[in-house]
């Protein structure tokens, strides 16, 4: 599915849910400039296409605890699909995994991972990832601080660009 399927309104919805996704219904068609249950149908839609996959809470991890952020760059034995798709699984499985990414090049994914403290990080490194089945090499790089975690995708380079297209 591409944004040049998606009208204006379209891409004003998801921008505006995509930075507030607690409004109601009547706000949001305000902001987009249309009638609420139109509104509400072209929701529903966007939901249903898979252009929207959830609605959620950002958290801060460090208020709850999770002191240690790390990411994990790991290399598999085998790239074959099956034991790809395996380790997927298997990274699904794993709380601690938040996000997990399939890379070309020397790295076959990359993981980021929380954890409460890094004697409960180096317990999952030891303990699992490094023993999970296809794991050939696991490299840890620990976050000192964030700079930047913007969530989404960037809306206005989007408008751009359908703009030059039109």
């Amino acid at each position: 599915m591409g944004a040049n399927r998606l009208d204006e309104i379209d891409r004003k919805i998801l921008a505006e849910l995509q930075a507030d996704g607690r409004m109601t219904n009547v706000e949001l068609a305000k902001r987009v400039g249309i009638s609420a249950p139109p509104c509400l149908r072209r929701v529903r839609t966007l939901e249903e296409q898979g252009y929207i996959r959830g609605y959620h809470a950002e958290v801060d991890p460090r208020e709850l605890g999770f002191e240690v952020a790390v990411f994990a760059m790991v290399r598999l034995h085998s790239q074959a699909e099956s034991d790809l798709s395996a380790f997927e699984d298997r990274c699904r499985a794993w709380p601690l995994v938040r996000e997990c990414h399939m890379l070309n090049g020397e790295i076959d994914f990359i993981l980021k991972c929380v954890a409460p403290d890094l004697s409960s990080f180096q317990s999952f490194l030891t303990g699992e990832l490094t023993r999970a089945d296809n794991v050939a090499s696991v490299k840890t790089s620990l976050v000192i601080r964030g700079a930047k975690d913007e969530p989404g995708v960037p809306f206005d380079v989007l408008e751009e660009r359908v703009g030059r297209n039109a």
